[in-house]
């Protein structure tokens, strides 16, 4: 399983990398025009966030194995999906209730860290 996390991670920062750059150059018009400049840079701010985070959680879960952190990976994953992702549809096509969907993701994202939170007092 921490292959598979570590896995994830790796291609979710690249992505990260990749979706930062085209908004930077090949979307500037449009987030403009949609007033989302701060929007699209939020999601990509905190997807290379969780990205990273991912990727550490891959690294504990090669050192002590545990269901817990195959479960916070996710939690991780599906907040970027969620809030990040959000974020950047709402950017591009300016429909402004997909910002009712961002929250989930926020919410996944502390459930992962307060999860993580609970595994460190347990295990260290």
């Amino acid at each position: 399983m921490a292959k598979k996390i570590l896995i994830i991670g790796a291609t979710l920062a690249g992505l990260g990398v990749a979706i930062g750059a085209f908004g930077a150059h090949g979307l500037q018009d449009l987030l403009v025009a949609n007033e989302r400049v701060q929007t699209f840079e939020t999601g990509v701010r905190y997807h290379m966030y969780h990205a990273i985070a991912i990727l550490i959680t891959g690294l504990l879960m090669k050192e002590v194995p545990k269901k817990l952190l195959n479960t916070i990976g996710y939690l991780f994953l599906g907040g970027i999906l969620f809030f990040s992702g959000s974020l950047y549809t709402m950017s591009i096509t300016g429909i402004n209730w997909l910002g009712a969907i961002t929250p989930i993701g926020g919410v996944l994202f502390i459930t992962g860290w307060t999860l993580l939170v609970f595994y460190f007092i347990r295990n260290y």
